[in-house]
């Protein structure tokens, strides 16, 4: 029994590190397809009248990042990268949007005590986490896509690793506008 499990396990295991598994599945949920319209969204925010669509963002490029949760150390880090490099974003046409669980009172708070300059969205019911496939146990998940003037999805980003993750999305986005 523990070897036929074990062998299961080592199988899966191989077959991901050499590609046999399909690569619109990840940790999260199916992924929406490259290349294609991005699920559209409205979600309530901490910024503006009180809510965000992606509609908002026509002829912008969006960088739009889903995040487990407020206040953590990982979050609070990828969250001041992006506020450190907005000028950059905004030189080049385009807009962050961060989206957790949390609730607008919440992104409130965590908006004013990290010094952040644009909006962050309140999946609260993880509909839109979802439908990006970035959804896991109730929380978001930390995956970024990058959405084209167009709402065309046009890059996405599974294995962030927060301290670096703003720099190589500004590296993706000048590589495709480009």
């Amino acid at each position: 029994m523990i070897n036929s499990k074990l062998s299961i396990l080592l199988t899966v295991i191989i077959c991901l590190f050499i590609g046999f598994v399909n690569p619109v599945l990840a940790l999260g949920g199916v992924q929406p397809p490259l290349n294609q319209p991005a699920p559209q969204f409205t979600l309530s925010s901490n910024t503006g009248d009180g809510e965000i669509s992606l509609t908002d963002y026509q002829g912008k490029w969006v960088v739009l990042y889903f995040y487990p949760q407020d206040f953590t150390p990982g979050c609070t880090l990828e969250a001041q990268r992006f506020q450190k490099d907005l000028m950059q974003y905004h030189d080049i046409n385009t807009e962050i949007i961060g989206v957790s669980v949390d609730d607008v009172n919440s992104h409130q708070e965590f908006c004013d005590e990290e010094g952040l300059k644009f909006p962050l969205l309140a999946d609260t019911d993880g509909k839109v986490s979802k439908a990006y496939g970035s959804w896991l146990s109730g929380r978001s998940i930390r995956h970024t896509y990058i959405i084209n003037p167009e709402g065309i999805l046009v890059a996405q980003f599974l294995g962030v690793r927060p301290a670096i993750h703003s720099q190589e999305v500004l590296s993706k986005l000048q590589e495709l506008q480009s």
